[in-house]
């Protein structure tokens, strides 16, 4: 008896769809032109989400956070004082202290969106949007 039922449970678990991954998106589908926060954005902020990006090199040693660029950066994207949030950039947000990959390896983040303003108490770095509570790997 136990066998017959392990057997059509085990079949149902198998004949059940796959819950389809997260898909890794852009960050520029994040916001609009001029600078402001795009209507997917908005839709997803307080969700999971996964982005595709290259790691810049950190303001800080033992940072708990970095910044996620489209593009590979080898100098800080705010090394001048009078520079604009890019539109393709994002602050990752982490619960340990970062491991810094090399900026010209892709990885993917994922975390949770949040598209609220925040000044970084250790750093004063600003950030626009970020995910938080995030992960990262290659």
């Amino acid at each position: 008896m136990f066998r017959r039922r392990f057997l059509a449970l085990s079949a149902g678990v198998l004949a059940a769809p796959a819950r389809a991954a997260d898909p890794a998106r852009k960050i520029r589908t994040l916001y609009e032109k001029g600078g402001g926060f795009s209507d997917d954005a908005r839709s997803l902020e307080g969700s999971r989400l996964t982005l595709q990006g290259f790691m810049a090199p950190p303001l800080k040693a033992d940072a708990r956070f970095f910044v996620l660029t489209s593009r590979p950066l080898a100098v800080c994207p705010f090394c001048e004082t009078a520079a604009e949030w890019p539109d393709d950039i994002i602050a990752i947000y982490t619960k340990r202290v970062i491991d810094v990959v090399p900026f010209n390896v892709r990885i993917e983040a994922r975390g949770v969106l949040d598209l609220t303003g925040f000044k970084d108490p250790e750093t004063g770095f600003y950030s626009k949007m970020r995910l938080v509570d995030a992960t990262y790997d290659e």
